[in-house]
């Protein structure tokens, strides 16, 4: 499966792009820490979805989704708290917000299609 093929890839991306354009705005002394902080989470989605696709097998593919969905969580946190220590505004959060929520059910949808697929196999083929 090529990652650049997968919905929750995509929308990844398009977060960590949102994240990286929005973080500018950020005060220069959060440069080193909030900034690179929401940056790495939100880099770490697409990133792992990309290495848990090329691996070898769904289990591992799994293992490395669930990694994106922490990244995912950790993200909306951060962006919780920018909110609250006044770094954006209320628009701002709600649409990082939703782009978040946006990327958590696509991913959670790719392990969901995973295990599926895992089942089916075993039920069908119970030899694999």
């Amino acid at each position: 499966m090529n990652h650049k093929d997968l919905d929750a890839w995509k929308q990844a991306v398009f977060l960590a792009e949102h994240i990286y354009l929005e973080t500018k705005n950020f005060p220069k002394e959060e440069q080193f820490g909030l900034i690179s902080q929401i940056r790495r989470a939100a880099v770490s989605v697409s990133a792992n979805i990309a290495e848990g696709a090329a691996r070898n097998s769904d289990k591992q593919f799994i293992q490395f989704l669930h990694i994106s969905l922490g990244s995912l969580a950790e993200l909306e946190t951060l962006i919780i708290l920018s909110f609250s220590f006044g770094y954006i505004h209320e628009g701002k959060k709600d649409e990082l917000l939703d782009l978040i929520t946006h990327c958590l059910k696509l991913t959670h949808g790719l392990v969901k299609h995973l295990r599926n697929k895992k089942a089916y196999l075993l039920v069908n083929n119970p030899n694999h």
